[in-house]
């Protein structure tokens, strides 16, 4: 699950809480085989049939909302099962926690405010695995020690026998655009349709282009002399489109400092090489790291042309990069880690 997700679902909540609407945390807990989400995913459903976010393709969640007809009712968790092998099309067998769904204003902060700041925290899911059962089932959410439970009724179980399905909730990816051109607004929006959190840097001398930027969560207007990258995590990625040499140069001996995952350059292998080079002459001591964490060209070779289609290719790449599950494309020659050599 991804951590816009929880906050989409968290503020589907606290609307429903303002019209005096009962909620129910739906979680897809636990799993054998394979499913069109994964373990982990969650939703939330409102007593007027009304959604937030989804378990399946859509596949099930009319059912859902008839099994949730009797935690509203009479404020008890349940646990129910599904087989996707007969009805959703995939090889796996789903145990779904549906439980009363109730958060404090102090807890309610705490959650979103650990979103807002980038910070990881864990969910623990207690239920068992039953075709069709109520009971004392529930989730806690741990943020920084905090023991939060988003079910009133629950009670912490004493019994050995529950089954306990352990989630962490990392940051979004963070994407850093830097440059205003027509190809970066397409990144742009792309991304934060995503869901990303999207940074977009661009010069100051032209502060009107920030209009152009859909869905970015923040427009610094900078130059490589004065921006600071210190809001740069391990969960950020960064992608150069100045389209200037000495720009990308320059940012790239601030960013040597910052240690970002992926940093995507437009150009050629043999611009890439030249940056490089360069980079070494002025830091001979750069981390072997961060030479790693450049790819150029940016994105996958799956011949885009079009700004939209090279958005695409560059998302993918950094999909694939951030999960620590590089794309290895055979058509491309010397490859290692999906970087041209």
């Amino acid at each position: 699950m991804k951590s816009f997700e929880l906050k989409n679902i968290l503020n589907f909540y606290q609307d429903s809480e303002n019209k005096g609407i009962k909620t129910v945390l739906v979680s897809l807990v636990g799993l054998d085989g394979s499913s069109y989400r994964k373990q982990g995913v969650r939703m939330a459903i409102a007593q007027d049939g009304t959604m937030m976010g989804a378990i399946s393709g859509g596949c099930v969640e009319k059912q859902l909302y008839r099994s949730a007809l009797s935690v509203f009712d009479k404020n008890v968790s349940k646990v129910i099962s599904y087989d996707g092998r007969y009805k959703l099309g995939c090889e796996g067998f789903l145990y779904i926690l549906i439980e009363p769904f109730y958060l404090d204003k102090n807890d309610f902060l705490l959650i979103l405010n650990a979103i807002e700041k980038r910070e990881s925290f864990e969910i623990v899911s207690f239920y068992r695995k039953m075709d069709e059962t109520e009971g004392n089932f529930g989730s806690l959410f741990y943020i920084n020690g905090i023991e939060i439970s988003t079910n009133p009724y629950f009670i912490f179980p004493e019994e050995n026998y529950f089954e306990k399905f352990n989630q962490t909730i990392n940051p979004d990816i963070q994407l850093v655009i830097i440059g205003s051109e027509h190809d970066a607004i397409k990144l742009c929006r792309a991304a934060s349709f995503l869901g990303w959190n999207v940074i977009v840097i661009t010069s100051i001398k032209n502060t009107e282009s920030g209009i152009n930027f859909l869905g970015a969560k923040a427009i610094k207007f900078e130059t490589p002399e004065t921006i600071n990258f210190n809001f740069i995590d391990s969960y950020t990625s960064v992608v150069l489109m100045t389209h200037s040499f000495s720009q990308d140069f320059q940012y790239l001996l601030k960013l040597a400092h910052a240690e970002p995952k992926y940093i995507g350059i437009l150009g050629s292998a043999k611009r890439k090489m030249q940056l490089e080079n360069q980079i070494l002459d002025f830091l001979p001591n750069a981390e072997l790291s961060f030479l790693d964490s450049l790819y150029s060209p940016a994105g996958l070779a799956i011949n885009a042309e079009t700004p939209e289609e090279i958005a695409v290719s560059i998302i993918a790449e950094i999909t694939s990069i951030m999960s620590n599950k590089p794309v290895v494309n055979p058509h491309v020659k010397n490859a290692k880690n999906n970087k041209i050599a």
